[in-house]
């Protein structure tokens, strides 16, 4: 195995280029080949493009204020301090891979948002207290619990199909989350995911000699600066406690009045509620909370680049076509037995042009649901099938991965050497358990 995530790291760092290089190549390879595969003029495409690259705005904010309020709520004297405690249990270089893994797929079962920040931090902490422990498998442990989140509790595909109203609720009706998420087959793959996954990390680790360990210092995070003497008024408000407690206090009502009225919804609005909030009755004064800001938010700028281009090119994908073409491929070749199998082999492809659960759904929807019940197939099982095809292919698409590089200050090259074999191995098993039980 570390042979193999040798050679593999090596191909990755000599050949995958920088995430914004490889949106730009993507978005030109998807010019091209929808012209081809579906007649679309170069100015339809280049129509397709524009009109889409501003259709995730609300996600790039969302997106940008998960990484910026967890990053910064991390930032804080306590939270610090609960990750120092975390970050000392493993005894061992392995121990540390391991647990890293396991909490950062724990926490992606609850929320995605939340598991994708918590599991990078936590491999940050870990490798501040550890000189043995590789830099890049660290991040990409922490990364790789991002495969279990959309078989999880804010899978978008589940709660969009068990929400009243649904874009395609006259074709299959409401399907309740007990019928995807708490399904035998799907909480299967995502206990053999928790337990393999961390495994495979472990037997990654490289040789004393290859490993990346980067120096503590640099990931020390600098304390709170002291307070002025003799404060003007205006610094007196900047350094009171009193300001953030009050607002944060109203913060804290708020998330409590909003699980009462709508369960456990843990949408990205309210766990970024809950961060920003948190953050600032952890940070204890408003100028504590606004360096930790200034710090945290040149983190946010690829997301803010990027996001866009994805945008454009699903764009392209959905209006010229191209999407469905590659579903309607798939479909062709399924029985009853193999539909599940194709359904999440789809999705994986799909994933890699429009890595966005709810815009993929929104894509392969139409054509997946005349398919099955054509087939006999239940919906629920074709609608959690391409919601693991979504998450699977997370390993090797940066898209992702993007806020978790921003936090750990490490490239896309960095880690894909390691998250191609989470892929591999993922991809076996949830293939094989879609196959015998789906």
């Amino acid at each position: 195995m570390k042979t193999l995530t040798k050679l593999s790291t090596r191909l990755m760092e000599k050949y995958l280029p920088d995430p914004f290089i490889f949106v730009i190549l993507l978005s030109l390879v998807v010019f091209v080949l929808s012209m081809i595969t579906t007649g679309s003029s170069p100015l339809q495409m280049t129509s397709f493009f524009g009109e889409g690259f501003w259709s995730l705005m609300e996600f790039t904010v969302q997106m940008s204020m998960v990484l910026l309020t967890g990053h910064v709520m991390a930032k804080s004297t306590p939270f610090k301090n609960l990750l120092s405690r975390l970050g000392s249990v493993p005894n061992t270089a392995g121990q540390a891979i391991v647990l890293v893994s396991v909490v950062a797929a724990l926490a992606c079962f609850i929320n995605w948002g939340f598991g994708l920040v918590l599991g990078v931090l936590f491999a940050k902490e870990v490798a501040r207290q550890r000189d043995d422990t590789d830099y890049r498998l660290l991040i990409a442990s922490g990364y790789s619990g991002f495969l279990v989140w959309h078989g999880g509790f804010s899978g978008s595909i589940p709660l969009t199909v068990a929400t009243e109203g649904h874009p395609f609720v006259e074709q299959i009706g409401i399907i309740p989350i007990t019928d995807t998420v708490f399904t035998f087959g799907n909480l299967l793959i995502v206990a053999l995911l928790v337990v393999t996954i961390p495994i495979l990390n472990y037997f990654m680790h490289p040789e004393k000699s290859e490993r990346y360990i980067i120096d503590p210092e640099l990931l020390a995070e600098p304390g709170p600066e002291p307070k002025p003497e003799n404060m003007t008024p205006a610094e007196r408000l900047e350094n009171s406690r009193v300001l953030n407690y009050i607002i944060g206090a109203i913060g804290i009502v708020y998330v409590i009045y909003h699980f009462s009225v709508n369960g456990l919804d843990l949408n990205l609005n309210i766990v970024n509620f809950i961060f920003l909030f948190t953050g600032l009755i952890l940070h204890g004064t408003p100028r504590n909370y606004i360096e930790a800001v200034f710090e945290a938010v040149r983190g946010v700028g690829p997301i803010l680049i990027q996001f866009p281009f994805y945008a454009g090119l699903m764009g392209m994908m959905v209006e010229s076509g191209f999407a469905s073409q590659i579903t309607e491929i798939f479909v062709s070749v399924s029985n009853e037995v193999t539909f599940p199998l194709f359904a999440f082999l789809s999705a994986g492809v799909v994933n890699f042009f429009v890595p966005s659960g709810g815009g993929q759904w929104a894509v392969q929807a139409p054509v997946m649901i005349g398919a099955a019940m054509e087939l006999g197939i239940e919906q629920s099982k074709m609608a959690v099938a391409i919601a693991w095809g979504d998450a699977w292919t997370n390993m090797i698409q940066p898209f992702w991965a993007l806020p978790a590089l921003a936090i750990a200050g490490l490239r896309a090259r960095d880690i894909m050497g390691f998250c191609v074999w989470a892929l591999v191995v993922s991809g076996f098993i949830i293939g094989m358990i879609m196959l015998i039980i789906f």
